[in-house]
């Protein structure tokens, strides 16, 4: 999911925008696989997973040093889509080679069964030494479907936390929860789906959020509070989201941002929507370590 619109991608030529200007493309969104996804993505140059890859990385190392793990961590992903973090997170591969692998003409011609056999063994043979445990929670059940196919989740989850409370199966496997991520979809998160999550987790966890400058997390960062979670905004740099389809977007863009006391110029004001990553930590080791301390230099 992305959040310059509520539903994820679809095909350009099925676009459509709403009320306050922002395309949006609904009906790639929760196709039996990825496919429809990618294309659509791919004009716009949509590169959030891109940043989540490095950034997830280090965070998931800065536990590791300072002896918080013990083994491979639990990452829990909102509003996973198809498992494309886990797949980056995981796997040696890129964003880049993904849309290459999905948008190939060869990947056309297979039918979705074919397609997961395909990608299981690329996955397979992809897979780091090193590669953490994901759960993915998104409300697009054949998207959830196609990455514990592939073998991209170890456990997904097709709930929206929005609309109803969770299943006990999810409250179970998110117990050991260590790194919750989200790349897309944060300003369609409230306390309803953070509340019953950390209520929970079992023992001290970082949520790691790449959040579009258009909008909030004020009211998410204020139900990270009330279990004891600092958050910390990162200030720079930005992130590229993706392109902007026309001057609409680009308007309310521009507008938002203003609003929001935030500056576009050589951001959105050049074309581009733009995220900042928020950090949410226990008060003591944000103390122990601010959030640039843990990224280091080249972002």
């Amino acid at each position: 999911m992305t959040e310059a619109q509520p539903r994820g991608h679809a095909p350009a030529e099925e676009s459509r925008s709403d009320a306050q200007g922002m395309t949006r493309f609904d009906d790639a969104y929760d196709q039996p696989d990825p496919r429809a996804y990618f294309r659509a993505l791919r004009p716009w140059g949509y590169q959030t997973p891109h940043h989540a890859q490095r950034v997830f990385r280090r965070l998931l190392a800065a536990r590791t040093a300072a002896g918080r793990e013990q083994g491979p961590a639990t990452v829990l992903d909102l509003c996973c889509s198809y498992g494309i973090n886990a797949a980056l997170l995981r796997h040696d591969l890129t964003l880049e080679e993904l849309y290459e692998h999905y948008a190939a003409a060869d990947a056309a011609a297979l039918t979705t069964a074919e397609l997961v056999e395909r990608d299981r063994a690329l996955y397979a043979a992809r897979r780091r030494p090193d590669a953490v445990r994901v759960i993915g929670l998104d409300m697009a059940a054949h998207a959830i479907a196609y990455a514990r196919a592939v073998g991209l989740l170890d456990e997904g989850f097709a709930e929206n936390l929005e609309a109803a409370p969770p299943s006990r199966a999810l409250l179970r496997a998110v117990r050991h929860t260590r790194l919750i991520t989200v790349t897309g979809g944060a300003s369609f998160l409230s306390a309803r789906t953070f509340t019953p999550l950390l209520a929970s987790v079992e023992g001290p966890v970082w949520v790691a959020a790449f959040v579009l400058r258009t909008g909030s997390y004020r009211a998410v960062a204020d139900s990270l509070a009330a279990h004891g979670l600092v958050t910390e905004k990162l200030t720079a740099p930005t992130f590229p989201q993706r392109r902007f389809t026309g001057e609409r977007e680009r308007r309310y863009a521009v507008d938002a941002v203003t609003a929001a006391g935030e500056d576009p110029r050589g951001k959105e004001a050049d074309g581009a929507f733009h995220t900042a990553l928020y950090l949410s930590r226990p008060a003591a080791e944000v103390a122990d370590a601010p959030l640039s301390a843990l990224l280091g230099d080249g972002l």
